[in-house]
């Protein structure tokens, strides 16, 4: 029998707060929606704890701990959900997001349904995204305190981008070789490694498409190394007009993020033909990640958080209607891709 309040929590209560996940979450095999919709949702109510600004950070940090141990199974706050939604849920100007977190009581009853290897997994990869909130609210100020940090060195970036995304691909993996076997002939740890890539391709993307609206809640992703080395401070990027003057930093990051997205391509790739589902999956974050790095790219005030580059409702459509024709060749995938870098590079 259908159990109505799971088909509730995945199907719309999922796309209200997912946006264009959900759209490559309902092309994924059956198989694999459940426990990778329902990270998204645990993970989706953390960062909507982490991302409050009306409540301190140390209170953020404090509900955001507590909530881990609790999908984790090591603590049994039956008080804590009331907190969430009396202290956090309250603050939430989208609807959805409001409801999300007055729903997570039964979203861990679902994720007790799940059988035990897809609960490990799932409570693994919201413990590893957690800690990428946890390192934002410990590293940057409160974000009403009009203070400014720069993280030191580019290892931190790396990291911080693993933490967030990284770990999505590798989870995104893990269950493909689970719910799908056979379907990947790449050696898992290949497969693994070019995952990771694939999400911090995107993460990296997010980092320079949000520069300018990071920067004016206190938080610079670009290292200070890098800044020192272009001869700029943190301080200098809160100034639209030193968008040119940056422009060598954004450059040499670019360079790094397509790296990252061949690594995304050869992923895709090695997702048969015949897997179409799982590869459409990959392929459209894939071509709207790419799309952005080209306005960005071509964006003469990138730093001006009033002109972020973001790639248009009708263009992801467009997106989506021709992947469907280039989804069954490698040739034309490749193709679709490669095409990309070669003009953001041309542009650098």
């Amino acid at each position: 029998m259908p159990n109505p309040t799971r088909a509730f929590l995945l199907g719309p209560l999922l796309k209200g707060v997912s946006r264009s996940f959900y759209l490559t979450l309902r092309v994924l095999p059956a198989r694999m929606r459940d426990p990778i919709g329902l990270a998204y949702l645990l993970a989706r109510a953390a960062d909507t704890i982490a991302d409050t600004p009306l409540i301190p950070p140390d209170q953020r940090l404090a509900l955001l701990l507590a909530l881990r141990h609790q999908v984790n199974g090591v603590a049994d706050d039956s008080a804590l959900f009331q907190r969430i939604a009396a202290e956090v849920a309250g603050q939430q100007a989208q609807s959805d997001e409001k409801l999300l977190l007055e729903s997570l009581s039964p979203a861990l009853d679902v994720l007790q349904q799940l059988s035990e290897s897809d609960r490990r997994a799932v409570r693994a990869i919201v413990t590893t995204l957690t800690e990428g909130m946890e390192f934002d609210l410990r590293t940057f100020p409160d974000e009403r305190s009009a203070q400014l940090v720069a993280l030191p060195e580019y290892d931190e970036l790396d990291r911080y981008t693993y933490l967030v995304a990284g770990c999505v691909g590798e989870f995104w993996t893990a269950m493909t070789y689970a719910h799908l076997p056979g379907t990947l002939k790449e050696r898992p740890d290949t497969m693994t490694h070019r995952g990771v890539r694939f999400g911090k391709a995107l993460q990296m993307t997010n980092v320079l498409r949000d520069c300018g609206k990071d920067l004016r809640i206190g938080r610079c992703y670009l290292p200070q190394s890098m800044l020192d080395r272009h001869g700029l401070s943190a301080r200098d990027l809160l100034q639209p007009a030193n968008s040119m003057r940056a422009r060598p930093l954004l450059v040499e990051l670019v360079r790094d993020t397509l790296d990252h997205f061949r690594a995304a391509r050869d992923y895709t790739l090695a997702i048969p033909a015949s897997a179409v589902r799982l590869r459409l999956g990959c392929l459209w974050p894939i071509l709207i990640g790419l799309d952005t790095l080209l306005l960005l790219v071509d964006n003469d005030a990138w730093l001006d958080p009033a002109r972020v580059s973001k790639v248009t409702r009708n263009a992801v459509y467009r997106i989506i209607a021709s992947s469907l024709l280039l989804v069954p060749s490698n040739a034309l995938v490749r193709h679709a891709i490669d095409k990309r870098i070669r003009r953001i590079e041309a542009r650098l």
